[in-house]
C-alpha cells in the first residue's frame, strides 16, 4: 500500500542526519531534526526545516529514548521517521512504536529486525535457507563442556561471539582449549554490559579473511536486488575504517554467486527496505554468512558513487510503497573508497579527542565527496561516537582512487581536535594495501610499527592562515611590546600537527 510521505523526522544526529536531510530536500520532503544538549549548535539542527529538543547529552536521555522521539514526531506532525544508523536504527521496539502511532518507519519490519539482530536465530534461519555458514554452534548454551566439544569439532582457533549487538563487543578469539572457559565468561560479561543480553555462541575463527558485504534493496512489490559488494576489511578493533568497491578479490563468477546468496538471505527474512548482508571470504575463495545489518550502512556512499544511486532516497521511496524495478539493471562504474574521519588521538591508543573545531576546510574537486556532521565552531564531545565526517572519492580505477584519496586527505583541514587523517594516509600508502592484500588483520600486521613523520611546514602554514583569517585585526601602538601580541599558537590553543599535539 502506497502512502506519500510529507515530513520525515530524523531520529539521529551528525553526518547521517545531514545525509538524510539532503535526501529529503531532493524529494521535496520536509525534515525535522532532533537534538540534545550537546547538539544545540549542531550542523544537522541548523539544516533541517524544523528542530526539536529531546533532552540531555546522555544518549539514554535523548537519542535512545523511544518515547521522546515518538513524541517529537507527533508534536511536529511528522508522518515518517528515518533512524539512520546506530541508536534506535535496529531496535524492533522502536519500529513497533512507530507502527502503533501510524508513523512510517523507514526501514524493515520489526520481525525482520528481531530475527536478523540475533546472530544465533539468524544462523538457524540461514542454514534452513541453504546459505553457507561458518562451522559452529547452532545456539547458545550454559554448559562449558558443550562449548569445548564444539571447539574441538571446529578446530582452534575459535571465536566466542555475542548473539546480540555488534561493533566488536562480546567477541573473543581463542587459540587453545585452556583459554576457552575464561573467554566465554568474559564475553558473557561484556555482552551483558553492552546489550543487556549475555547470550554467546561459538564458531570457527576464519584466519586471514576478507570482510565482504553486499548492499541489498527490497520493496513491497516482491523485488529484491543487490547493488554489488563493498570490501570492509581494513578494521581496527572490529570497527571498519576504510571501505572500497569493487573488491580486488572478486571475480565475476564469485560476485554473481555471493550476490545471489545475499538476495536469498534477505528473502529468507522477508526483508523490505535497505540492508547489508555481510560475509567472510577466506583465502581459498570460500565464503560464509556473517550477519545482516538492518539499516543503512556508514559506508553506503561508495555504493552510491559506483552505481549513481541515492540509497537514502530509495529507502524513502520504498517506505512510500514505490518499486525498485528501475534498479534491476544497475551497473558498477569505476572505483570508490571511503575513509572515516574520527576525532581521536593516534598517539594515545586512538582515544577520543574532544574540543571545539577551530578551523574546518573540506577537500573538493571531481569525484570527491564529504559527508560531514561538523563545521567550524562545532564542539566535539565524549558523549557520542567520534566520527566527524566521511571522505569519499570516485575514480576510473583503484590506483587513481587511492591517489585521489591521499590528496583529498591532505587537503582536509581540521584544527582544534586531533584526527585520524594521518593514520589513513599511512594505510593507503602501504605497499600491501596498494597491492590489494587487504585482510581483516591488516592493521595489526602492518601498522603497529608505523613511523609518525610530521610535515610541520605544511601544517603550520595552514594553522597560521586559519588564525589570520579568523581573527579580528587589532591595531597596536608603536610602543607595543612584541611579547604582548598573541601568537597564533596562543590564539588557537591545542592544535594538531600531523599526529602530534602542540600548545
Amino acid at each position: 500500500m502506497s502512502r506519500k510521505i510529507e515530513k520525515i523526522l530524523i531520529a539521529n544526529r551528525s553526518e547521517i542526519a545531514v545525509r538524510v536531510i539532503n535526501a529529503c530536500q531532493s524529494l521535496g520532503i520536509k525534515s525535522v531534526a532532533v537534538y540534545s544538549d550537546a547538539d544545540k549548535n549542531a550542523k544537522h539542527k541548523m539544516l533541517a526545516d524544523e528542530a526539536i529538543y529531546i533532552g540531555e547529552a546522555t544518549p539514554q536521555k535523548s537519542y535512545l529514548d523511544i518515547e521522546k522521539i515518538i513524541n517529537a514526531a507527533k508534536e511536529t506532525n511528522a508522518d515518517a521517521i528515518h533512524p539512520g544508523y546506530g541508536f534506535l536504527a535496529e531496535n524492533p521496539q522502536f519500529a513497533i512504536r512507530c507502527s502503533e502511532e501510524n508513523i512510517i518507519f523507514i526501514g524493515p519490519s520489526p520481525e525482520a529486525i528481531n530475527l536478523l539482530g540475533n546472530k544465533v536465530e539468524s544462523r538457524i534461519k540461514m542454514e534452513d535457507a541453504g546459505i553457507p555458514l561458518i562451522p559452529g554452534m547452532k545456539k547458545s548454551e550454559t554448559d562449558i563442556t558443550i562449548y569445548k566439544k564444539a571447539a574441538d569439532e571446529c578446530g582452534y582457533p575459535v571465536m566466542v561471539k555475542a548473539a546480540a549487538g555488534g561493533g566488536g563487543k562480546g567477541m573473543r578469539v581463542v587459540h587453545k582449549a585452556e583459554d576457552l572457559k575464561d573467554a566465554v565468561e568474559s564475553a558473557k560479561r561484556e555482552a551483558k554490559n553492552a546489550f543487556n543480553d549475555d547470550t554467546v555462541y561459538l564458531e570457527k575463527f576464519i584466519v586471514n579473511p576478507r570482510h565482504i558485504e553486499f548492499q541489498i534493496l527490497a520493496d513491497t512489490h516482491g523485488n529484491t536486488i543487490h547493488l554489488f559488494e563493498r570490501e570492509c576489511s581494513i578494521q581496527r578493533r572490529h570497527q571498519k575504517i576504510i571501505e572500497e568497491t569493487p573488491s580486488v578479490a572478486m571475480t565475476d563468477e564469485l560476485r554473481q554467486k555471493m550476490g545471489a546468496d545475499a538476495v536469498r538471505v534477505a528473502q529468507a527474512a522477508n526483508y523490505v527496505n535497505a540492508g547489508t548482508v555481510e560475509f567472510l571470504l577466506d583465502e581459498t575463495g570460500h565464503y560464509y554468512f556473517l550477519e545482516m545489518n538492518t539499516r543503512i550502512q556508514v559506508e553506503h556512499p561508495i555504493t552510491e558513487m559506483v552505481t549513481s544511486t541515492d540509497l537514502v532516497v530509495e529507502q524513502i521511496r520504498i517506505a512510500q510503497g514505490e518499486s525498485i524495478e528501475h534498479l534491476k539493471n544497475c551497473k558498477q562504474s569505476g572505483h570508490a573508497i571511503e575513509c572515516r574521519i574520527y576525532a581521536e588521538d593516534g598517539e594515545n591508543n586512538f582515544m577520543p579527542s574532544i574540543g571545539e573545531i577551530l578551523h574546518y576546510t573540506e577537500p573538493s574537486g571531481p569525484g570527491v565527496r564529504v559527508d560531514s556532521g561538523v563545521q567550524k565552531g562545532t564542539d566535539v564531545t565524549v558523549d557520542y561516537d567520534p566520527i566527524m565526517a566521511k571522505l569519499i572519492v570516485h575514480a576510473p580505477s583503484r590506483e587513481i582512487a587511492i591517489s585521489k584519496m591521499i590528496r583529498a586527505l591532505h587537503q582536509f583541514k581540521i584544527l582544534g581536535v586531533k584526527t585520524s587523517k594521518k593514520f589513513m594516509v599511512d594505510i593507503l600508502t602501504h605497499d600491501q594495501f596498494i597491492a590489494g592484500n587487504t585482510f581483516t588483520d591488516f592493521i595489526e600486521k602492518y601498522m603497529n610499527d608505523r613511523n609518525d613523520y610530521i610535515d610541520e611546514f605544511k601544517e603550520l602554514a595552514v594553522a597560521t592562515a586559519a588564525v589570520c583569517s579568523s581573527q579580528t585585526t587589532q591595531t597596536t601602538t608603536s610602543n607595543s611590546k612584541e611579547n604582548n601580541i598573541p601568537t597564533p599558537w596562543k590564539t588557537l590553543g591545542a592544535i594538531q600537527i600531523g599526529d602530534s599535539i602542540h600548545e
